[in-house]
């Protein structure tokens, strides 16, 4: 039976970031969400639907194999998918401004 969360914060501290040690899972997590973000963009710009297909694609495909990669464990949208999904983008600005090391 998997845990209740009370907030996401307590997700992301309590069971996100134990799953995401390896930094080049959290390298891999970044250049997916980074390519998300940018066909996301992209797609409201041009309003064509292949950008927003490709920016599932990119994002939770490359974040899926950094897990199997990297980490050895199941990634945390499979049990957790809106909790994983926000929580993926707040690891992502926290890698920019450098609370987290990917290199």
């Amino acid at each position: 039976m998997k845990k209740e969360y009370e907030s996401l914060d307590a997700f992301y501290k309590g069971y996100f970031l134990i799953g995401h040690k390896h930094k080049y899972t959290k390298l891999f997590h970044f250049v997916a969400i980074g390519g998300a973000i940018i066909l996301g963009i992209t797609f409201f710009i041009t309003l064509d639907y292949w950008f927003l297909l490709a920016g599932f694609a990119v994002g939770y495909g490359l974040s899926i194999v950094s897990h199997y990669l990297f980490e050895k464990n199941e990634p945390a949208t499979y049990s957790y998918p809106v909790y994983s999904f926000f929580s993926a983008f707040r690891m992502f600005f926290e890698i920019l401004i450098g609370r987290h090391r990917i290199f």
